[in-house]
């Protein structure tokens, strides 16, 4: 089993700057990717932003230049420093782990986890 934790969601002002983290636990033995999705009210979750574990990263066209993701390999932890929020960034936001049980963690043998979701909520 494979637990993740979220923290960091909550009400902020337009303009503000949040961070989520996530933390992983339990039976990983190797991590493919680490990353944040988000689903507002009435679409379709969608990616925001996601890191490998070799360090590539890739945003929404939406977050980009505002969002900045990032990882602590040793902790299982993935962070999502959030700047310069808009009302449109409201939403659920989502952590998603691709894991192994083994050493060899590629994205078609990685197994998918999820966190519970964090609500962020933009607002003045």
């Amino acid at each position: 089993q494979v637990q993740l934790v979220e923290s960091g969601g909550g009400l902020v002002q337009p303009g503000g700057s949040p961070r989520l983290s996530c933390a992983a636990s339990g039976s990983i033995f190797s991590i493919y990717a680490m990353g944040w999705y988000r689903q507002a009210p009435g679409k379709q979750r969608e990616l925001v932003a996601r890191i490998t574990s070799g360090g590539i990263t890739n945003y929404a066209d939406s977050v980009k230049d505002r969002f900045t993701i990032s990882r602590d390999n040793a902790k299982n932890t993935v962070y999502l420093q959030m700047n310069s929020l808009k009302p449109d960034d409201t939403a659920v936001y989502f952590c998603n782990v691709k894991w192994c049980s083994g050493y060899v963690c590629y994205s078609h043998n990685a197994m998918d986890a999820w966190g519970q979701g964090t609500l962020v909520t933009v607002s003045s």
